[in-house]
């Protein structure tokens, strides 16, 4: 008999399908002499220091660095102590029996290092030593799985990245437990949680905050003029900033007074831009942040969905790129697409055109291809679904559509000797750019419009003239979108594809963890969400603060550390090598965090508790509470489906009020604006334009 194991129960129902397996055991399936199992993702994992005999934080004891390290099933908690999943353990016993039975196993977890170390743990904590082979496949159609099974790998073809997960997992642990317990014995305090990725992570994000709260911004000013040639209005803006009104102002009534402009230049320049590149998971996840909203975890989830659905590849991959034998599918996928309405009619023209090859590169395929759709139509769909399927097949078709062709056109203008300027566009062959026919993002941001034919020594009449007043601003505070291109950069800002690509092997995290490793931002209450914005709470700051000079914030020391475990991948360094390196790593950390000084910052961001009038009140991710807890005062941050962010819940801390709040939802799913006051109970209440008109807890 032969055994295939599966990541999780769904996709093991598909594999047993294709095999023969429809008879349904407890915790496998059987038939036609295969047995189809699974795990549920982690089963297995690295145990904590109390397996080495080591209990609570003592200074003496670090840096913890096992000799050998112990596996454990998945742990749950029971009180104040842990204990075996239940359900895990049956699993165990499960997948052992089989394994016992079995000729040869079929690993079929997810293909990339993750997977590996999924299958790996479990083998190795079993005590197996069965032969098993490896089915590698980039997505869960009946073709690709059967593809699959027909040219299955030795499994020691896939040692090397069963030792870059394994480092990075032990990696994992030895910083997150030695820094972790060093900063909490420091703090003297509660329990704080630093780690590999997480920590240089938060230091992104709350490096980001202060440069943006710490900015001041500088006020200056500019002139815009309105005219027009022939029906065709536009306006230009000074090239000169002014740093005082008055100046600004003697430069408007000399406009005034000239009447007219004339044309002193226009400089015209044919712009060819090449198709973007297929997604991976990481620009996928950026995007959809970026025009949707959703944050990295939920386009991974979605995205997952789609796969199990099988309607796209395998989402957690690092490519961008495909290769020549999944080109030859590319133009039946097209093709395809002729029959979905959204893309019909450019799919049609497509179809019938040569196909860009600029995403076709074998060398740059990592373990899985770039995201693409597969054969199957999708049917019913949930909203969230569909937007990412139409972005995965929209991209598909604009990464082998023809350039885009533009003229861009600056114009310089002179009015009695003042310099105005001005900038126009027109699509000269539209190219891949009419896949969505959007407008791009840098003509909104550059202010670029509609000009019409203008030649130098045009006069042309002033219209209307006007002063703005304008800040000079800071860089944006984080979204998910910015701080994913960031961690795929290692800290670096680069505009450019080219040189974001030649990164990617230093940035820190992966495709597949970057998601939870902001995730686990949100669940340590370090970060919350303000509408987009990555804002770090003063649990954060104080965290921070406490280790932004120290080698675990550093992020350039993070990327190399990923960059290495790619080398160990791809066999180009030795894992042992890279073990001793974290232990070092691990031992200076721990040395640092437990030499410094811990000042309690946190101390001077709380708030003072209406109720038991302690200055005890913090703010949390998903609610401002009392420290106190024989007090017991709690605001929930979400209020009738709309989420309060600090500058509310500090208002009511403050004021008992807070200012007009826009977006609330009704329980009859109605939208309105109201403001928020602490009522004699202490709860928040609603109160529509400023009189004695309430909505409580959602009810009219």
């Amino acid at each position: 008999m032969k055994v295939i194991i599966a990541e999780k129960p769904s996709v093991a129902r598909d594999i047993a399908a294709i095999v023969g397996a429809g008879n349904r055991k407890d915790g496998y399936l059987e038939g036609n002499g295969y047995a189809v199992t699974w795990a549920f993702g982690h089963l297995i994992g690295l145990a904590m220091p109390e397996e080495y005999g080591i209990k609570g934080f003592q200074k003496e004891n670090l840096p913890i660095l096992p000799s050998d390290f112990k596996l454990i099933p998945r742990q749950i908690k029971d009180g104040k102590e842990y204990k075996p999943d239940p359900g895990t353990m049956k699993q165990l016993k499960t997948i052992k029996e089989l394994f016992d039975k079995s000729e040869r196993i079929i690993v079929a977890t997810d293909a990339g290092r993750e997977g590996c170390l999924i299958f790996r743990y479990i083998y190795n904590y079993l005590k197996c030593s069965k032969p098993f082979d490896r089915l590698w496949i980039s997505s869960l159609t009946d073709q690709a799985i059967r593809k699959g099974l027909e040219s299955l790998r030795p499994g020691n073809e896939y040692d090397n990245l069963y030792d870059s997960a394994k480092a990075r997992s032990q990696a994992d642990w030895l910083v997150g437990i030695n820094a972790s317990q060093a900063l909490s014995i420091t703090a003297g305090q509660g329990v704080w949680s630093l780690g590999r990725v997480q920590t240089p992570t938060l230091a992104m994000i709350c490096n980001r905050y202060l440069e943006n709260k710490d900015f001041t911004p500088q006020t200056y000013f500019q002139v815009k003029l309105h005219t027009a040639k022939e029906t065709t209005q536009f306006a230009a803006i000074s090239t000169e900033r002014y740093n005082s009104k008055e100046e600004a102002v003697k430069i408007l009534a000399c406009v005034r007074s000239a009447e007219s402009v004339s044309v002193l230049n226009v400089e015209k320049k044919e712009v060819i831009q090449e198709p973007p590149l297929l997604y991976d998971l990481t620009t996928l996840q950026k995007e959809a942040n970026s025009r949707y909203n959703f944050s990295a975890d939920k386009t991974l989830s979605v995205a997952h969905s789609l796969y199990e659905g099988k309607l796209i590849s395998y989402p957690r991959t690092g490519s961008r790129y495909i290769s020549e034998d999944v080109f030859a599918e590319i133009p039946s996928l097209i093709r395809q697409l002729s029959g979905y309405n959204r893309f019909s009619e450019y799919a049609e023209s497509l179809s019938k055109m040569t196909l860009n090859r600029h995403p076709v590169n074998d060398k740059k395929v990592t373990d899985h291809h770039a995201l693409i759709i597969t054969e199957n139509i999708p049917g019913d769909l949930s909203a969230d679904q569909r937007i990412l399927y139409e972005m995965i097949a929209g991209r598909t078709l604009e990464a082998f559509s023809g350039k885009c062709a533009k003229e861009n056109t600056a114009v310089t203008l002179d009015a009695d000797g003042i310099h105005f300027a001005c900038k126009g566009s027109t699509v000269l062959l539209p190219g891949w750019r009419a896949v969505f026919g959007t407008a791009t993002e840098e003509a909104k941001e550059e202010e670029i419009c509609v000009l019409p034919v203008l030649l130098n020594g045009d006069i042309l009449p002033i219209k209307e003239a006007e002063v703005l007043e304008k800040q000079t601003r800071p860089r944006p505070l984080h979204t998910e979108a910015s701080l994913l291109s960031m961690m795929e950069t290692a800290g670096k800002e680069l505009a450019d594809e080219s040189e974001r690509e030649a990164l990617k092997e230093s940035g820190i995290g992966t495709p597949a963890t970057r998601a939870a490793i902001i995730e686990t931002l949100f669940s340590r209450e370090y970060i919350v969400r303000d509408k987009k914005s990555l804002i770090p709470t003063n649990k954060g700051l104080v965290v921070y603060l406490a280790v932004k000079d120290k080698k675990i914030a550093d992020v350039a020391m993070t990327g190399a550390w990923e960059s290495a475990l790619n080398k160990i991948a791809t066999g180009e360094m030795n894992a042992s090598d890279f073990h001793k390196g974290i232990e070092v790593y691990a031992g200076q950390i721990t040395s640092e965090l437990l030499d410094m000084q811990l000042e309690h910052k946190d101390e001077k961001v709380k708030y003072t508790c209406p109720k038991c009038k302690k200055e005890s009140v913090v703010l949390l991710q998903k609610v401002a509470k009392c420290r106190d807890e024989n007090c017991g005062f709690i605001i929930f941050r979400n209020k009738s489906g709309k989420d309060l962010g600090d500058k509310h819940l500090i208002d009511l801390l403050t004021k008992a009020k807070t200012s007009l709040i826009k977006g609330f939802t009704s329980k009859a799913g109605k939208q309105f604006d109201a403001y928020l006051r602490l009522d004699d109970t202490l709860k928040p209440v609603f109160e529509f334009d400023n009189t004695s008109v309430k909505k409580k807890n959602g009810k009219k």
